[in-house]
């Protein structure tokens, strides 16, 4: 099996190299040369059904991605511990000057199921302390919700509870209030490949 999973990426490269890389070649020297300037960051999830770039059809350097297990953004926390999420926020917003941040669930998140049920047994070294932090809120929404909308709501509650956290960092708060950066939330339909945003009502609206 890792021979195969190595060939696959073998290969994948070879048709990078040879389908897309002739017509990108000057965009990525560009790159190289001019360093990145993405006008957008995301936070989105791990998992490989979701993929930001592919999802929103973008060129290199147009977006700067932070994923984790259920797009998760913990709060503000200088302490000098490990914040691998915070370091990737302080640098896209301190040093890349991105004019948005995007916050991305989606359907089906193994994140988002393990916060209402529990880690998996194997996963208590570091996936069941990561999710603690979403818990207590995605417990209260599925408490509070219909069965078959207990998938959907929380995954949206997630969304939104990294955006509150967002606005615990004050290079984050400053910059929104001054009009300089924008805050998203989105959800992706991996089924139906279908978008949904946060806007002021109850539910995420779809996009047309």
């Amino acid at each position: 099996m890792p021979q195969h999973s190595q060939a696959a990426l073998l290969a994948g490269y070879r048709r990078f190299r040879e389908d897309h890389w002739p017509e990108a070649r000057a965009q990525y020297e560009a790159l190289a040369v001019e360093g990145q300037k993405p006008h957008t960051l995301v936070v989105a999830c791990s998992d490989s059904r979701a993929d930001p770039a592919l999802i929103f059809d973008t060129a290199p350097g147009q977006l700067f991605v932070v994923r984790n297990v259920a797009n998760l953004v913990p709060p503000y926390q200088p302490d000098g511990a490990l914040h691998g999420v915070s370091a990737a926020l302080e640098f896209g917003v301190k040093v890349l000057g991105v004019r948005r941040i995007v916050v991305m669930g989606h359907a089906g998140c193994g994140g988002v199921n393990a916060m209402v049920h529990g880690a998996p047994a194997n996963c208590q070294d570091f996936v069941a302390p990561w999710v603690q932090q979403g818990a207590p809120v995605v417990r209260r929404v599925a408490e509070a919700c219909a069965p078959d909308e207990v998938e959907q709501m929380t995954e949206e509650a997630v969304v939104r509870l990294s955006l509150e956290n967002l606005r615990t960092f004050p290079w984050i708060t400053e910059r929104e209030a001054a009009g300089t950066l924008a805050l998203s939330g989105i959800h992706f339909g991996i089924a139906d490949g279908v978008l949904r945003v946060l806007t002021d009502k109850p539910r995420f609206e779809a996009l047309d």
